[in-house]
């Protein structure tokens, strides 16, 4: 197994009714984390970087590292650039062994987003690299991303077919009530799966069969890691994310990748947090930093299993 672009295990993803999953990573026990709870379910795997990540890490860091895990794990990696925002961030990152990029121009208007989403296809096809693409604007708060709600607009299915076709991109992101951050939802959790059905139809009918859609802001919010947070001197309140049954529902769809942040955040803080607040004398980062491994690894296992359903999709 190798590092590799994400095309083959969306053309799999698709025809098997589920998702791979897309963790953000920022250090080498996240990315051990992943990487084995992969592994341990024979799973292909999607590790992204935020471009708040490669200013934290860096990118040639990230990919030794990351060509460590794929050393150890021998599984299907695909490193992936988390909403990059313009060309020279993506051209960074494919000059930086990055297998796949995503540029976000949902920012701009409609046109321009066409225009520079283009440039960077033509850029990462070059290099044999694969792009992704958003269309419409998702709520929330992640890394330097952030739309309040007023701004948010889910995807017109007819402009994905028109962005498709005039772009080149290689898979989607679409807005149909994910949201960014651990505060998803003020109310009751609600997607648009009618919306999703008739992007696909739509791109079918255009000549785009098994065409790739991912959801972005897809993180469950678990409740008990934010219990545990709390009880360890943590403050988050009123948290909230996307249900299980409803990720898994999407992913039997056309979602081919669901991406995961604000859940691997919580779980690393409620065992870091629990570490300290069980052992407070402790001063070991391998300690605290591993009992945060450990809990990154427990949720990968439990997100392939029960909610992506990538399990034996090597």
């Amino acid at each position: 197994m190798a590092l590799v672009t994400s095309k083959e295990m969306f053309r799999k993803a698709f025809e098997g009714k589920y998702a791979i999953g897309a963790f953000n990573i920022n250090n080498m026990e996240i990315i051990q984390a992943v990487t084995r709870g992969a592994k341990a379910n024979n799973s292909a795997v999607i590790l992204q970087v935020s471009r708040s990540a490669l200013k934290y890490a860096g990118p040639k860091y990230l990919l030794a590292m990351v060509e460590a895990a794929v050393e150890e794990t021998g599984i299907d990696v695909a490193l992936h650039l988390d909403h990059g925002p313009d060309f020279e961030t993506a051209k960074l990152c494919i000059e930086n062994g990055f297998t796949s990029v995503m540029f976000d121009g949902s920012h701009y208007d409609y046109e321009t987003n066409i225009l520079k989403t283009k440039e960077v296809v033509e850029y990462a096809h070059s290099k044999g690299v694969v792009v992704e693409a958003e269309l419409g604007k998702l709520a929330g708060v992640e890394d330097e991303v952030n739309v309040d709600s007023a701004n948010a607009t889910y995807t017109d299915p007819d402009q994905a077919v028109d962005f498709v076709s005039r772009t080149g991109v290689d898979s989607l992101a679409i807005a149909i009530g994910t949201s960014h951050g651990a505060y998803k939802f003020k109310g009751e959790a609600k997607l648009d799966f009618n919306r999703l059905e008739n992007i696909t139809e739509k791109l079918e009918k255009a000549g785009f069969a098994k065409y790739p859609i991912v959801l972005h802001g897809a993180s469950s919010v678990d409740a008990q890691c934010v219990a545990t947070c709390n009880e360890f001197g943590g403050k988050i309140d009123g948290a909230s994310g996307i249900p299980n049954e409803m990720l898994r529902k999407a992913a039997s769809m056309a979602v081919c990748k669901i991406n995961m942040d604000t859940d691997i955040r919580l779980a690393m803080t409620a065992a870091i947090r629990k570490h300290f607040g069980e052992k407070p004398s402790s001063f070991d980062p391998r300690g605290y930093l591993g009992d945060a491994r450990e809990a990154i690894q427990r949720l990968v296992e439990a997100k392939i299993n029960d909610v992506l359903g990538s399990k034996d999709s090597l």
